[in-house]
Order: C-alpha cells, then structure tokens, then sequence
C-alpha cells in the first residue's frame, strides 16, 4: 500500500474517533454558546503548533465572532527556526512557570466566560497553567489533546499533574503516541502527524453547532463569507461588522483590568 493510502487510512480511523465523540462536541458547544450569548467570549489558547487550533476557530472564513484567540508569539512563532526568535527559545518558554497568570493579566476574566486550550501532550507546563489558571477564575474548560499520547507522556509540572486534571470536558484529537502516523521502511522515526487533522476536525464541528445554538437563540453569527457565495458587498459588510463585534467582545476584556487586584 502506498504512503500516501496508509495517511489516508489513518486520516479516517482519526475521523471515526471523533464522530464517537459527537455527544461531548454537543456539550462542549452548548457551553459555549451560552458564554457567547451572554455577550462573554470563549478564550482559545495553545502554544507550540497547537496555535494552528486557535486560529482555525477565530478569525477565518466560516467562522464568527465571539472567541478570544490567544496566541503568545513567543511560544509559536517557528518560521525562524533558529537564530533570534527560535524554536529552542520556544519550547523552553512552553515550560516556564508563571508564564500563564502574566498572559491572563491582560485579560478581565469573567466566571461567564469558557476556555478551550489546546494541547497534544497535554503535558507543557504553559497550556495546563492557563487552565488551572481559568479553573481560580471559575471558567468552565475543555481540552483538546491527544489521548493517547498524552497518557504515554510525563507531565512537564513537578506535582505530574496534566492538562486534563483542569479541564471539565476533554476532546480527543485521535493522534497516536508521537503523533506522527506513517512507518517508512528503512527509517526508524515516524512521519506525518495527525493531531492537527483530528484538531481541525474537532474545532470545525464544535463551529457548527456553536453557529446553530447561536442562531436557535435569535443571535445571527456574523460569519466571515467569500463574495463568492454570498456577493461582494454583503461579504465584505460582514467583514467589517464581524469585526466590530470582536472589537466590542474584546473592550470588555480590556475595561476593568486592575481593579479587582
């Protein structure tokens, strides 16, 4: 069988893990609409190649306001790769303590607010902060990881404790231990990674529900559209009402910063 059939196949195992999940995703997207419809925001954290989750949910064609992507450059940016601004410096800041409550700072955080953080490990010590983190805060949270090489890894945290000892609801992305999936004869390391396709999977259907609580709810989501499908001048009217809509979100994230220190 060819590679490239061999991904594939593994691609609809991945798929398969997440349609038993279908029950949690329903949950999950009740949770945060319900953040959303109370004119709070849903805040989506992930370092590392998990920021390619936060921003596939906000702000994209077919997607909507009401999320607070949050996405540190200093853990994820990896064009570089070396030299300033490197990939080195990127991990070892994805596990430095205290690193999460200075992010968080920023932010006015309210118990009517929702956190997905996204983590394949599960294991770095920056996404389980941020948790625990919104946990002190009274902030229901999800995890996106990978199961099972989450439960084959060792917690970052002195105390062992992993991403998931924070979260309320936990997803599951259907990535293998390592993550990489396919087997090359000759080569004893794996290639292609699967996390980011269960991820993208997992975000895209939590999308869907969301948008259609949202609408059940009499709140039209404001969804970033191609003129293509909807003309020109409406696209581009959305464009710039969707994003007056996450400026406002955002201003209430910003108004009361300090005052209950």
């Amino acid at each position: 069988m060819s590679y490239t059939k061999q991904y594939l196949n593994k691609g609809r195992d991945i798929i398969s893990v997440v349609e038993k999940q279908e029950t949690t995703i329903q949950k999950v997207a009740k949770l945060f609409a319900d953040s959303i419809l109370k004119g709070r925001m849903v805040h989506v954290f992930g370092s590392g190649h998990s920021r390619i989750m936060v921003e596939e949910m906000w702000p994209r064609y077919g997607s909507f306001p009401g999320f607070n992507p949050i996405v540190e450059l200093s853990l994820s940016f990896h064009n570089l790769v070396v030299g300033a601004n490197g990939q080195r410096q990127a991990m070892f800041l994805e596990n430095v303590p205290g690193f999460a409550p200075r992010i968080l700072r920023n932010f006015d955080i309210s118990d009517q607010d929702t956190a997905l953080i996204i983590s394949s490990s599960g294991c770095n010590v920056v996404p389980i902060e941020m948790a625990e983190e919104f946990k002190k805060r009274k902030v229901k949270v999800a995890a996106l990881v990978s199961s099972i090489h989450l439960e084959g890894s060792t917690s970052k945290r002195p105390d062992g404790k992993k991403l998931t000892d924070f979260a309320d609801y936990i997803l599951d992305t259907g990535a293998p231990l390592g993550d990489a999936m396919i087997t090359i004869e000759g080569l004893d390391t794996p290639v292609s990674p699967g996390s980011t396709l269960g991820g993208v999977l997992i975000i895209n259907t939590l999308k869907a529900e969301i948008a259609a609580i949202l609408l059940k709810n009499g709140k039209t989501p404001k969804v970033l559209s191609s003129g293509k499908l909807i003309g020109e001048q409406r696209a581009a009217n959305l464009f710039e009402s969707a994003y007056d809509e996450h400026a406002h979100n955002m201003a209430k994230l910003y108004q009361n910063i300090g005052q209950k220190d």
